[in-house]
Formats: structure tokens, C-alpha cells, sequence
């Protein structure tokens, strides 16, 4: 009786193995499709009109007393944040970077702006925080090319 009980419990676990891979799989290719979004967006849609001192970027950042130099600054980390989501070394520092970035404007949003939109960097910071969760592994690695440097 174990003869017969030993292939069914192979071949159970064989496609338990199969889905748990296709699942690994899509999960990967899913999280990676996000960080490429929020690269575009950040590269793009935040960072892009700050630098090109849109008329609304220099009034937002005029209103909050950082004029040029802050929207400039603010534009270059977004910009630097949106290429290293891509950089696979780099990801998870980008996205608690970004997070970062993301917490600071939830702040200037309520204190400045009387929490007009408060809510998009609270909701950008959920997927950030997925990605530098996700991507943790790649911080030793990191670590690793920067003491290597340094020697």
C-alpha cells in the first residue's frame, strides 16, 4: 500500500511545488510592473515639473517658502529615486528614500496646504513600502559593493 501511497503524494507535491513557483513568479513580475509605474510617475509626473519650473511647482514651493532651490532639490531626489526603483542593487533604498520624500510632503501637505492632498503620498507610500520590503535582500549585497569600496 505505501507503493501506491508514494507517487500520489509525489505528484502532490510536485504541482504544490509547480503553483508555488507560478505564484513566486507572477508575484516577482508583478512587484517589478509597480516599480517600473512608480518610477514613471515619479520620474515624470513629480519630479519633471519641478524640474522644468512648471508654474504650479514654483507656486506650490514659493507658498511653502522653499522657492527654487527646494523645488530643484526636491525634483533631483525624485528623479534619482525614480531611476534607482530601477536599479535592482538599489531598490529597496529607493523606495524607503522615496518613502521618506513621501512622509515630508504628507507633512507639508497638512500643515501648508490644509491637507488638500494629503491622501497621494499616504497612498504612494503603501507600494513603497512593499518594494523596500520585498527587495530587502539586495541591502547586504549593497552594503557589501560599499565596504568593498572602501577598502
Amino acid at each position: 500500500m505505501s507503493e501506491t501511497a508514494t507517487p500520489a503524494a509525489t505528484a502532490a507535491s510536485v504541482t504544490a511545488g509547480g503553483r508555488q513557483a507560478r505564484t513566486t513568479r507572477t508575484a516577482r513580475i508583478v512587484l517589478r510592473g509597480l516599480q517600473v509605474l512608480l518610477a514613471l510617475f515619479y520620474a515624470f509626473a513629480s519630479a519633471l515639473p519641478k524640474l522644468i519650473a512648471h508654474p504650479s511647482a514654483v507656486e506650490s514651493f514659493d507658498r511653502i517658502g522653499w522657492g527654487s532651490a527646494g523645488m530643484y532639490t526636491i525634483g533631483a531626489l525624485e528623479l534619482a529615486g525614480a531611476v534607482a526603483l530601477l536599479v535592482p542593487v538599489l531598490q529597496s533604498v529607493a523606495a524607503v528614500a522615496l518613502g521618506a520624500l513621501m512622509i515630508g510632503a504628507f507633512v507639508v501637505q497638512v500643515t501648508v496646504f490644509d491637507g488638500q492632498n494629503a491622501a497621494t503620498p499616504l497612498i504612494l507610500l503603501v507600494p513603497l513600502t512593499a518594494i523596500a520590503w520585498a527587495r530587502r535582500g539586495h541591502n547586504a549585497e549593497l552594503l557589501r559593493l560599499v565596504r568593498r569600496r572602501r577598502a
